[in-house]
């Protein structure tokens, strides 16, 4: 009630209500205390106006944008018609009990065009909070707040001088007669107010007999921007003086903030949130303890049981606390988009992370508190189409999804007509969503029985054939804007089909990523083999591909980027059509029982155009060139070759002006053009020999030319030639050793000592840990093992020499390509080799012992190519990483890693 002093302007806004009149409204409203916070839910709004008060005795006083910033208030109404209203406990109508108790009462008023009377509802809500911590500070995206402890009366002496230091708060006692008088801000020069004047210009200030509370509306003039560990923080910095007759006293108050987005970077698949570790504006010793760390959502401290369930993940290093989300995770939003009849989505959270620590110069806690909404680029997501009809049900039945919760399915069309859903339903159709797994999405079923005349109907030898073609129409909600999803589906059905002659069957579907393939056993059991692609399913093909088997029939998802898959087409730069052949053969006559072909879009950047100029294209193989070999493939300059490559693809990172780019001016935008092709004359002459068509893969990127970014800046003399301070650095390198060559799943060696058999083969990854660079290059210089921790101890074994595998073993290492997906997102960060065990087989003294392995890495620069570390070569080229390999600089610094121990069993 403190800051009500300074607000006799506010009276314009004050509206007389009659509490007791109110009326029920369906809509659902529920508050909850969050410690020092206080939250309103109100849910199923639909296209009603909220109008949202604070109630103090019994009139109504209007939450405008800037006083709700300056009294603690953040409003916010999301796509879905929902609102969610946060309160400070101490903003400036709570009724306060002695800083323990804070009782807010809130007035919501329902305005609709449909209802001729507005609808109110009165919130009531008290918070206890206790004990405070010494300074507690609260980070919303509208405003800063700070609250500090003042010193009991019977703590110290009062001087008859107050002390010139504000950093030094609370060292003054005051009693109850001080009152605020002047308030100095640093901003980072000297500016005071009055508090008056600071009160006219948006600013929160009250005391209460045990503590100052300060709130500035973020932005405002008198807050400066700082750099706080690479992360952008508003700063707010200030002395309040307090008077007592002729005595004063003053106090230090303080706060900085990220400013929105701050500290966030986005992948394909996660959002990461870096907070300086350190917030240095609020820390003055050399020494500080961090107490607790917490994280939450919309408000909600998390626990780590519930972080661990949402795939969550929260993490310190020396420098920052790191939150990751995976993008469609529980707890997210999903807001929708249509553009140019396509379907795209933003995930939209409201981070918190709440960080307790002491200072050891002054034994103060610090409680700080920071909302951070953060809400993705848009990303393309078409719905995706599964096919799960049962043919003996006599309906198809077709799952399309994910997509937002303010997406309507309006219509559903087949060549011949159109039906709206009431038709849908008149016709025997069933159109239903229901919630997806995560709780951010829904997914649309919908049930067409064969006997509906939009089902083509063929019957031959026997087995009548069904197919459906429907398009469904959706609509993004509130602005109505339309997409579309497109439905194939065919199936068959045996007229007559005796269980003993039922044979085993193969079906199959997509998502955005996978094939998923569905073999039946038919009625004979499994009695067949099974072949993807060209190979033969083998057990550790199968787990690769994670199998699951049951009484019935096995299931596989195998990636869109498999070796097992093929492509047939690159759609465009961002999609690709694959196919994925099934044959499932008789394992005495080889004949075929069954081939089974299923061909999907898939949608992947090819071509990425970053805004510093930097280019990556990715050429891959395609069934109509099965020849090319994607290592002799370049740009227009020969020289510029793959970054790095295999028999499946050919990775190019490159600039603007380099590897012979053109650029083409055109209305608002520049064009830049390359192409990616065959110069080397043999490989043209053997691909002509073979009458196979020409490999050309246009490279082209637009940039805005017209684009305008508003900077602001205060300019003041410098006060001192600037300098640079020393500093220095060190990549993290780590192994682990893979249970298969898949490399989906590690062994932990903290846990229990990993134990093989002597001719069991050990699968090793090394990753550049932190990097998310994909011009940087970890490259593996020496790799050896010893029966000893020590990496100098003898005996020991050479297993990778000078950058290739040690040529004097019988078994040398076997090295294993790294492909952009899943964790990896750039696979130039990351080394895979194989050690067969066979390497240790011819020493039978030191049988059944434990081994350690051990291997010197250097960091290289992909555009630099002057070391001959980073620049190695190797004889046998089936047996090497392919690539140039380039160096930082003249002098690569190497670094070492071990993975161990290994227990080594003889058989």
């Amino acid at each position: 009630m403190g800051c009500l002093a300074g607000l006799g302007w506010f009276i314009l806004l004050v509206a007389v209500v009659n509490i007791e009149a109110q009326n029920k409204h369906p809509i659902k409203i529920n508050s909850k205390c969050l410690g020092n916070l206080l939250r309103v839910d109100v849910s199923r709004l639909g296209g009603s106006f909220l109008e949202v008060s604070a109630v103090i005795n019994n009139s109504s006083i209007i939450l405008t944008p800037s006083l709700s910033s300056q009294c603690g208030f953040t409003i916010k109404k999301d796509h879905l018609g929902n609102a969610v209203i946060y309160a400070s406990v101490q903003n400036c109508f709570a009724q306060n009990l002695d800083d323990k108790a804070f009782t807010t009462k809130l007035g919501l008023r329902l305005q609709s065009d449909i209802v001729v009377e507005d609808e109110f509802h009165l919130v009531e809500e008290t918070c206890y909070y206790s004990p405070w911590a010494s300074r507690e500070i609260i980070c919303k995206p509208n405003y800063m707040e700070v609250s500090v402890k003042k010193a009991a009366p019977n703590e110290y002496n009062l001087p008859a001088y107050p002390d010139s230091d504000p950093r030094k708060a609370a060292e003054q006692p005051m009693d109850a007669s001080f009152r605020i008088n002047t308030v100095v801000f640093f901003t980072p020069e000297e500016r005071v107010m009055q508090v008056d004047e600071a009160q006219i210009n948006g600013y929160g200030i009250s005391s209460t007999p045990t503590r100052l509370l300060l709130r500035s509306p973020n932005p405002s003039r008198e807050t400066y921007i700082k750099d706080v560990a690479g992360v952008p923080m508003t700063v707010l910095s200030t002395s309040i003086i307090f008077e007592k007759t002729k005595l004063t006293t003053q106090l230090y108050a303080g706060a900085a903030c990220p400013q929105a987005q701050g500290g966030v970077f986005f992948t394909e698949t996660s959002i990461r949130w870096f907070l300086p570790r350190r917030i240095d504006p609020l820390i003055c010793p050399k020494h500080f303890r961090l107490l607790e760390v917490n994280m939450g959502v919309d408000g909600r401290k998390l626990e780590a049981t519930e972080i661990s369930a949402r795939n969550y993940s929260l993490t310190l290093d020396d420098l920052y606390v790191i939150v990751e989300i995976p993008i469609g995770a529980a707890g997210c939003q999903i807001k929708s988009h249509a553009q140019d009849g396509q379907y795209f989505t933003s995930y939209m959270i409201e981070l918190m992370l709440e960080l307790l620590w002491t200072e050891d110069d002054t034994n103060e806690d610090t409680r700080y508190k920071v909302f951070l909404p953060v809400e993705t680029p848009l990303q393309l997501q078409p719905p995706q189409v599964i096919d799960a009809t049962v043919p003996k049900e006599m309906m198809f039945k077709a799952l399309i999804g994910p997509v937002g919760f303010d997406v309507m399915l309006k219509n559903i069309s087949s060549p011949s007509e159109v039906l709206s859903l009431a038709d849908c339903i008149a016709r025997g159709f069933k159109v239903f969503d229901q919630m997806s797994p995560n709780g951010c999405s829904k997914v649309y079923t919908v049930e067409v029985p064969f006997t509906d005349r939009v089902v083509g109907q063929r019957k031959e030898k026997g087995v009548t054939m069904y197919n459906l073609h429907l398009t469904f129409g959706f609509l993004v909600l509130p602005k109505h804007t339309p997409f579309t999803a497109t439905a194939y589906l065919r199936t068959k059905l045996e007229d007559i089909a005796p269980p003993s002659a039922a044979p085993p069957s193969v079906s199959g579907s997509c998502d955005d990523k996978n094939f998923h393939v569905l073999v039946k056993y038919g009625t004979k059991g499994f009695n067949f083999e099974t072949l993807m692609g060209k190979r033969m399913l083998t057990g550790s093909l199968a787990q690769q591909y994670g199998l699951m088997v049951n009484d019935t029939h096995f299931s596989l998802i195998v990636p869109y980027s498999a070796a097992d898959a093929t492509v047939e087409a690159v759609q465009s730069s961002s999609s690709i059509k694959s196919r994925l052949d099934v044959t499932l053969r008789h394992p005495k006559t080889n004949k075929n029982i069954q081939d089974f072909s299923l061909t999907c879009n898939f949608v992947t950047k090819l071509i990425e155009c970053f805004p510093n100029g930097t280019i990556t294209a990715l050429a891959i193989t395609m069934e109509s060139v099965p020849s090319l070999n994607p290592r002799r493939l370049t740009l227009r300059n020969p020289a510029c070759g793959p970054t790095y490559s295999n028999d499946q693809y050919a990775y190019f990172v490159f600039t603007a002006n380099s590897c012979g780019t053109t650029r083409k001016f055109l209305p608002n935008m520049m064009l830049y053009e390359n192409e990616i092709f065959i110069t080397d004359e043999l490989e043209l002459r053997k691909l002509s020999q073979s009458k196979e068509p020409d490999f050309v893969l246009k490279v082209f990127c637009y940039y805005d030319i017209n684009t305008n970014q508003a900077i602001g800046f205060n300019t003041r003399p410098r006060r001192s030639e600037p300098y640079a301070d020393d500093a220095r650095g060190e990549m993290q390198v780590e192994m682990r050793v893979a249970l298969d060559d898949s490399y989906s799943v590690f062994q932990r060696v903290e846990d229990d000592p990993i134990t093989k058999y002597q001719r069991q083969p050990l699968y090793f990854e090394v990753e550049l840990m932190g990097s998310y660079n994909p011009k940087v290059s970890l490259e593996l210089a020496y790799c050896w093992a010893t029966l000893e921790e020590d990496k100098m101890s003898l005996p020991r074994w050479d297993l990778i020499v000078n950058g290739c595998a040690n040529s004097r073993d019988p078994h040398p290492v076997i090295f294993h390509s790294v492909l952009p997906k899943g964790r990896v997102h750039y696979p130039s960060n990351f080394k895979r080799f194989e050690v067969p065990m066979f390497a240790f087989a011819g020493d039978k003294d030191n049988l059944n012992r434990q081994v350690f392995v051990h291997c010197e890495v250097v960091i290289c620069d992909v555009r630099n190519p002057v070391d001959a570390a980073c620049n190695v070569q190797c004889s046998d080229h089936d047996n090497t990483m392919k690539g140039q390999k380039r160096a930082v600089s003249d002098d690569p610094g190497f670094k070492r890693v071990s993975s161990g121990p290994i227990i080594i069993m003889s058989p």
